[in-house]
C-alpha cells in the first residue's frame, strides 16, 4: 500500500511491537531514518535494538506495527525478502568461508546476480572502487585483516543490490585506523545516495559517523539526538540515566608476588610460522596485564595455552608455584583460574540450556552448586537469581533459556559466573564485546575491585581505550610474538594500534 508523502524517508518503523514468551521485546517503536544518511541507533543490552533490526531484515515478523521502504508498506517473510527490498545486513561475528577467495565469498548464494566468471568479477571491481573499499577479488580471505574482512562483508550486500545498510556493532574488532577506513567508507556510500543504519556501543564513534541518533530504552524508543549538540555523556543518560563510564585506573595495586608466568611459551601454527612465538611474560598479584594485538595475531591460541585448551610445542605455564603445563583445563580451572571467554556462544554458554545450567557451567564441583557428587539444582539457581541482580542480567528467572538472551545479557552472566568464584588468576577475552554503557562500567568497577584485592588479570580486549585504561603493562602481540612492551600511562590508542599493526617496531617508544 502506497503512503503519500513530500519526502518519504528511506526506512520508517511505526508502532513496531514483537513479543517473546515472557518478553515483549519491542514496544510500540517508532523510526525514521532519511535517504542517505548514516542512522545511529543506541541503547542498553536488552533494548530491544537487535530484535528491531531483525525485524527489519525479514528474520521476524512484527506482532503488531509497519515497516515502510521509501514511503511504501513491506511485509518481509524472511531475509531473502528483504534483501530482494534493498535492505542488507552485515553481523557483528563475519559469515566468511576463509578458505575461499573475495570472489567466491561475495557471489556465494549469489550466482545468477552475475555469474561466477569475468561479470562476477568486473561487478566486485566496480563496487570496490565506487566505494573505496580497496578489495582484490583474488584475494584469499585467510590472508586478510579484519578491517578487509569487513569490506568484503559491505561488499556482499552491495553486490545483492541494497541501498540501505544495516551494520552490527562495525567498530567492535578495529583498531583506530580501520575504524577511520571504515568511517571514509561509509561516508563513499552515503555521497552515492544509500543509507546506513549504524548499531554501536560505542558513543563517541556514533557522534563522529552519525548524521543521527535514535535510543532506545527497555524496548521502545525514548528519543532522538543530533550527534552535532549532543554530548556522549548525555547519550549515556538517555540510554542508562547514568555518566558515561571510565575505564582508568592509575593507582597501582601490583604486588610482587606472580601469580602467572610463560616461560617461551610457543603454539604450533597451521603452517611454518607459529601461532604463538616463544611468549614470556608474568603477571603478579594485583596486575592486570593487557594483551593487544589485531584479531588473528595468536592471542586466542595464547589463551588456549593458558586453558590448557591446546598444547604447547614448547615452553612452560606456572600458576603460582606450581608448573601446570601438563594439566587438564578442568584442573587450572579447580587450582584458580577464571575464564571469559572471547566467544561466549563457543566456549562459554550453552545456549538451549536454562541460565542456572550455565551459571554451574566449569563450576560444577564448587559451593554452592554441588552437594557431594551431585548437582544442588536449588541452590543452583538460588545463586543464578542473585547474579541476575548482582549483574543486571534481564530475563524472566533462571530457567529462562541462554538463547532468549541479548548478547549483553549472555556477557553479564558469565562475567557474574566467573567473578563468584573468586579466582586467583582471571583470563577475560574482550569481556565487555558487545555491552552497552552501563553494563560495560559494572565489569570495569568489577575488574578494578578483583585487581585491588589481588587478583591477577590478562586481559584481551579490540577496545584499546579499555586496554589502556585497565592494565597496569600493556604487551603488544603481532604474527605470534611480543613486539613490545608498553606504559599505559604514556601511550595514546593511536600509538598503540601502530605497534599492534606493525607501523611502529621495537620497544623503546612507551615502554614500560
Amino acid at each position: 500500500m502506497a503512503v503519500t508523502e513530500s519526502a518519504p524517508s528511506a526506512v520508517e518503523l511505526r508502532g513496531i511491537t514483537k513479543r517473546f514468551p515472557g518478553v515483549v521485546a519491542n514496544k510500540d517503536i517508532e523510526l525514521r531514518v532519511a535517504r542517505g544518511e548514516v542512522h545511529a541507533i543506541v541503547g542498553e543490552n536488552g533494548a530491544g535494538k537487535s530484535t528491531l533490526m531483525k525485524t527489519l531484515y525479514g528474520m521476524h515478523r512484527p506482532d503488531e506495527g509497519q515497516i515502510l521502504l521509501d514511503g511504501r508498506e513491506v511485509v518481509f517473510k524472511s531475509p531473502g525478502d528483504a534483501i530482494a527490498a534493498g535492505v542488507g545486513m552485515v553481523h557483528q561475528h563475519f559469515m566468511l568461508a576463509d578458505n575461499l577467495t573475495v570472489l567466491e565469498n561475495v557471489v556465494l548464494g549469489a550466482e545468477k546476480a552475475h555469474g561466477i566468471g569475468a561479470a562476477a568479477r568486473r561487478r566486485i571491481t566496480e563496487i570496490s572502487e565506487s566505494y573505496a573499499l580497496g578489495l582484490e577479488p583474488d584475494d584469499l580471505v585467510e590472508d586478510l585483516g579484519v578491517g578487509d574482512r569487513q569490506r568484503v562483508e559491505i561488499a556482499k550486500v552491495l553486490y545483492r543490490g541494497a541501498t540501505t545498510l544495516i551494520l552490527d556493532e562495525p567498530t567492535a574488532v578495529l583498531v583506530p585506523q580501520e575504524v577511520d577506513e571504515l568511517f571514509g567508507n561509509l561516508a563513499e556510500l552515503k555521497r552515492e545516495g544509500l543509507t546506513v543504519i549504524f548499531i554501536s556501543h560505542k558513543l563517541d564513534e556514533v557522534r563522529k559517523v552519525a548524521d543521527s541518533i535514535t535510543v532506545i530504552r527497555r524496548g521502545t524508543t525514548v528519543g532522538t539526538a543530533d550527534p552535532r549538540t549532543t554530548t556522549a555523556k548525555q547519550l549515556a543518560e538517555m540510554m542508562v540515566g547514568a555518566e558515561l563510564p571510565t575505564p582508568e585506573t592509575r593507582t597501582s595495586t601490583v604486588r610482587d608476588t606472580p601469580v602467572l608466568e610463560l616461560r617461551g611459551v610457543t603454539v604450533a601454527g597451521q603452517g611454518a610460522r607459529p601461532a604463538v612465538d616463544d611468549v614470556t611474560l608474568t603477571v603478579r598479584e594485583g596486575e592486570v596485564v593487557g594483551i593487544a594485538g589485531v584479531e588473528g595475531n595468536g592471542q586466542a591460541e595464547l589463551v588456549d595455552a593458558i586453558m590448557g585448551l591446546r598444547p604447547l610445542a614448547a615452553g612452560t605455564v606456572v600458576l603460582g608455584t606450581d608448573d601446570i603445563t601438563a594439566w587438564t583445563t578442568r584442573t587450572r580451572r579447580e587450582r584458580g583460574i577464571g575464564f571469559i571467554p572471547e566467544d561466549r556462544h563457543r566456549q562459554g554458554m550453552l545456549l538451549d540450556a536454562p541460565l542456572w545450567e550455565n551459571r554451574v557451567l566449569g563450576h560444577q564441583t564448587e559451593a554452592p552448586n554441588a552437594r557431594g557428587l551431585f548437582i544442588d539444582r536449588k541452590a543452583a539457581r538460588a545463586d543464578t537469581e542473585r547474579i541476575m541482580r548482582e549483574y543486571d542480567v534481564r530475563a524472566p528467572g533462571p530457567n529462562t533459556l541462554a538463547v532468549a538472551l541479548s548478547g549483553g545479557n549472555q556477557q553479564k552472566l558469565i562475567v557474574g559466573r566467573e567473578m563468584s568464584a573468586k579466582p586467583r588468576l582471571l583470563i577475560a577475552a574482550h569481556p565487555t564485546r558487545g555491552v552497552d554503557v552501563g553494563a560495560q562500567s559494572v565489569i570495569w568497577e568489577l575488574l578494578k575491585d578483583a585487581r585491588a584485592e589481588g587478583m591477577g588479570i590478562v586481559l584481551i580486549s579490540a577496545d584499546l581505550d579499555e586496554l589502556i585504561g585497565l592494565s597496569d603493562t600493556l604487551q603488544v602481540m603481532l604474527r605470534g610474538a611480543v613486539v613490545a612492551t608498553l606504559d599505559p600511562g604514556a601511550v595514546t590508542p593511536e600509538q598503540l594500534g601502530g605497534y599492534m599493526t606493525g607501523a611502529v617496531a621495537g620497544t623503546a617508544a612507551g615502554a614500560a
